[in-house]
């Protein structure tokens, strides 16, 4: 449930490396936590973010939840599909589900985001907590 080769933050957003651009998501772990949901508000393209800064909410029918971008960079897409469809990001949330790619400003911070492993290890311990 937690593909290799994506790096993750401890908000639960994933990166996916293409060049010097990343696109973000959140986790399995995280849609699964939220339930069914119902909207997602995004950044508009060209939008200047920072990496830990709120970028966007998803609300469910249970709750609303902050999107935190794991990079720093400018928006350069947005998945425009998930306007009228949200609930592509609970039935795929590392494909279709894909929220933001973000041309980046510093590689270098994909670096210091979790690897799967690292992630898995972050979920258990969470839950024992």
């Amino acid at each position: 449930m937690i593909p290799n080769d994506l790096r993750y933050h401890q908000e639960h957003e994933w990166v996916r490396m293409n060049g010097t651009q990343a696109t973000v998501g959140i986790s399995h772990f995280a849609q699964d936590a939220l339930g069914d949901i119902v909207f997602i508000d995004m950044p508009k393209p060209g939008a200047a973010v920072k990496a830990g800064q709120q970028i966007g909410e998803v609300e469910s029918t249970k709750t609303t939840s902050t999107i935190y971008t794991p990079v720093s960079g400018t928006v350069a897409k947005v998945n425009a599909d998930l306007k009228d469809h949200p609930e592509v990001v609970n039935s795929d949330p590392y494909g279709k589900g894909w929220m933001v790619t973000i041309d980046l400003s510093s590689a270098g911070e994909v670096d210091k985001l979790m690897t799967a492993a690292q992630y898995e290890a972050f979920l258990s311990s969470q839950k024992k907590g």
